[in-house]
This record gives C-alpha cells, sequence and structure tokens, in this order.
C-alpha cells in the first residue's frame, strides 16, 4: 500500500537512530508533513528532514507521543509481520517458563507498541493501548489464534491510556468463551484472578520474582500485604509457611478473591483480610499496638504524570514510614513502586530517610525489577518501571 512520509525536523532521528520507537509531535516538520493530515492510527514512511527512510510507524496526531516505529525498514505492520513479532514473543517465554502462565507480549519492548497480552493457559487478556494497535485490531486477533490457539479472548480496553489515544473504553469477548474467573501458576502457587473485571489485565505478573523472595522470609513468621489486590503476596506468604497472613485492601471484591485463593490453596485458617485505605488501616493497626514479621508494601502508581512527582513522592513516604512503624525488630519490608516516574535511589532513599526518622537500621538485601516476561529496551527508560526492595530493619 502507498504511505504518506512523516518529516522529522534535522536532527530530531538521534533518538530514534539510537533505539528509541517514539516521535514526539515537537519532533516532526509540521511545515512539510502537518499532523493534521494524518488519520489516527494510520501507517506511514518516517524521513529525516533530508528524506532518508528512518522505517515505518503508525501514527495519532492528538497524542504527545505522535508516532510509534513498527520497523526501521519498509515493513509495515500487517498480519505477517504480527504473527512474527508473537511467535518471537511466545518463543522467549517458552524458554523462560515451564508452564503458560505469563505476560506474552509487552508492547515497545516485543516491538509491538501498544499491544499488551497476558496469557493464562488457554485464555488471554489483551489490551490495545494505542490508536496504531486498534487499527490492526483484526490483525492481532488473527496472530494471537493463529500462533497460540486459545480458547478465548478477552479484549480489556478499558485502561485511561486509551482515553489519553482518543479511544473508547470497554471489555469484550473477541474469541470463544472467556471465563470470569481464571487459573494461574505462580512460583509454584496456584491462584484465581478476574479475567473481566479487576485491574489491568487481572493479574500482575510483573511482581513474580519478587514474591519469590517470601520464600525465605515467611516461614513461621506474620505477614501483613498492603494492597494486596487478589492477594498475590499474602497468599504466597501463606503456602511458604507463614503462620498468619493479612491483606489490606480497598476492594471488598479484590478481597473476596483473596479469600478463594486462600481457601484453594488450603491456607484460609491463616488467612484475613482487612477492608479500607491503606493509610487509615495501617495508622489503626498501629494504634492497636499489632507489629509484624514482614511487611509488603505494593500501592499502585502514586506518581502517573511527571507534574504529580511532589506529592505522590510524599505517598510513597508517607505509606512505607507507617509500615515500618508496624515491623518488629529485626522484620522485613518490601516495598515496592511500579510509578515510572520514581527512580530506584528514590525509592531506596524513602527506606533510608524512614529509617532515619524512627532510628532504625535498615539493611538492603535483595533489590528487584519486572520479571523477565516483562523485558526491558534498553533504549527505553520506560520500560524498566518497576522497582523492589526488601529490607531488614532493626534497632539503630
Amino acid at each position: 500500500m502507498e504511505l504518506q512520509s512523516l518529516r522529522l525536523k534535522r536532527h530530531e532521528e538521534r533518538r530514534l537512530l539510537g533505539g528509541h520507537l517514539w516521535i514526539y509531535s515537537n519532533e516532526v516538520n509540521t511545515q512539510e508533513t502537518p499532523l493534521h493530515m494524518y488519520r489516527a492510527g494510520e501507517q506511514v514512511r518516517v524521513e529525516t528532514h533530508n528524506g532518508k527512510l528512518l522505517g515505518i510507524a503508525y501514527v495519532n496526531p492528538q497524542s504527545l507521543i505522535c508516532a510509534r516505529l513498527v520497523s526501521r525498514g519498509e515493513d509495515v505492520l500487517d498480519r505477517t509481520l504480527v504473527v512474527h513479532r508473537l511467535q518471537q514473543a511466545l518463543k522467549l517465554r517458552t524458554q523462560l517458563f515451564d508452564e503458560p502462565y505469563y505476560r506474552l507480549v509487552f508492547g515497545e519492548s516485543d516491538l509491538l507498541p501498544g499491544l499488551v497480552v497476558d496469557r493464562f493457559g488457554p485464555h488471554l487478556s489483551v489490551q490495545l493501548n494505542s490508536a496504531g494497535m486498534e487499527a490492526v485490531r483484526d490483525e492481532v486477533l488473527y496472530a494471537l489464534k493463529k500462533v497460540i490457539t486459545p480458547q478465548s479472548i478477552v479484549l480489556r480496553n478499558d485502561s485511561s491510556i486509551r482515553v489519553l489515544e482518543g479511544l473508547p473504553q470497554g471489555v469484550e469477548v473477541a474469541w470463544g468463551e472467556a471465563p470470569k474467573v481464571v487459573e494461574l501458576l505462580e512460583n509454584g502457587v496456584i491462584m484465581l484472578a478476574p479475567l473481566h473485571e479487576g485491574q489491568k489485565t487481572g493479574w500482575f505478573y510483573d511482581q513474580r520474582p519478587n514474591r519469590a523472595w517470601l520464600r525465605l522470609f515467611a516461614p513461621g513468621k506474620r505477614v501483613l500485604d498492603v494492597f494486596s489486590y487478589v492477594g498475590g503476596f499474602a497468599i504466597q506468604a501463606a503456602v511458604y509457611g507463614a503462620r498468619e497472613v493479612v491483606a489490606v485492601d480497598a476492594s471488598r471484591p479484590a478481597l473476596e478473591m483473596a479469600e478463594k485463593n486462600a481457601e484453594r490453596n488450603g491456607v484460609g485458617k491463616v488467612f484475613s483480610g482487612i477492608e479500607g485505605d491503606a493509610f487509615a488501616v495501617l495508622k489503626g493497626l498501629k494504634a492497636d499496638g499489632e507489629h509484624f514479621d514482614v511487611v509488603v508494601v505494593d500501592p499502585p502508581a502514586f506518581i502517573k504524570r511527571k507534574k504529580d512527582h511532589k506529592e505522590g513522592l510524599k505517598a510513597y513516604h508517607r505509606i512505607n514510614d507507617l509500615a515500618m512503624q508496624l515491623l518488629h525488630p529485626d522484620g522485613i519490608l518490601l516495598a515496592a513502586s511500579c510509578s515510572m516516574h520514581l527512580g530506584r535511589e528514590e525509592l531506596m532513599d524513602v527506606l533510608r530517610s524512614a529509617g532515619q526518622r524512627q532510628g532504625k537500621h535498615v539493611q538492603i538485601l535483595m533489590e528487584g525489577m519486572q520479571g523477565p516476561d516483562h523485558p526491558v529496551h534498553p533504549a527505553i527508560p520506560e520500560t524498566r518501571y518497576l522497582k523492589a526492595f526488601l529490607a531488614r530493619i532493626s534497632k539503630g
């Protein structure tokens, strides 16, 4: 097919030549190629200021990230290319995992920008998070059916990112018969997750390696899992031998599923849930004189945009300060952040400063990030978003 060209300003190709896939609207020569001439999701030839081809991208003229490269040659994002990229993604995951429970596609890192696919055995949860991916929806569905042969595909197109892309939100079954709840296997533990509702795609595979830390520190201990969702950390801690686990979450449906996960794994007797705002619950636990051997703090992104950084950083300080106050001497704090705009050094400083204020000694034992099914694109810092520290907190 004949593609229009998108021409960049002089020297604006440097980042792309360094491996990045994004083009910002202020990098485009809008005198020669005005953005209003393109349809959202349209594929274009990306050229330097003097007409040299840089690759093929899809565009969205109303977004700050106005284009994303899909190839560095003449290949357009069609069925053939989507099938090839999916096969490459599947090859990696089958090398990493023995069982079919993982993030199958992680957007830009798998050279499928805007596409997220989580696999729950024969069931797929899919997010089309950009106008370009929405435009090739049929090609994506074809490729998923060809490469995976799933029993069902659910489109979880209810993310806020789609609003920024000018796309409608919604959840629909695009293929097969999709159950309301799916089973998955993680770190040897069977978990239930909501396929049509709940957060993101229904589960957070990214914390898999960090949840495995609890094998060392949970046995025989009292564990508090803050922002528990459906009990990812809590249930695995219980299965690993914790004598008591307490899950805190603001969502009653999430806690009810956590209870089901506890029963499913035969640890219902050591599990309990507390519904409520995490900050208020932790203050209440402190007022009641409660203490724990292990506290996990894995909040949603407190810093969603750069302008939220100041207030979001305060929230990380507050919640980790409260968590540290609830620890027995020599207790373990697992602190995490999925905020891309919070640096790892900042999260470490959150722990340092909390310890300093409380007169406690903080020892960082382990540092983690997202699992390998969320690979990092070395030219795109945004793809390394998850930070996690496991620390021992003792008397100063």
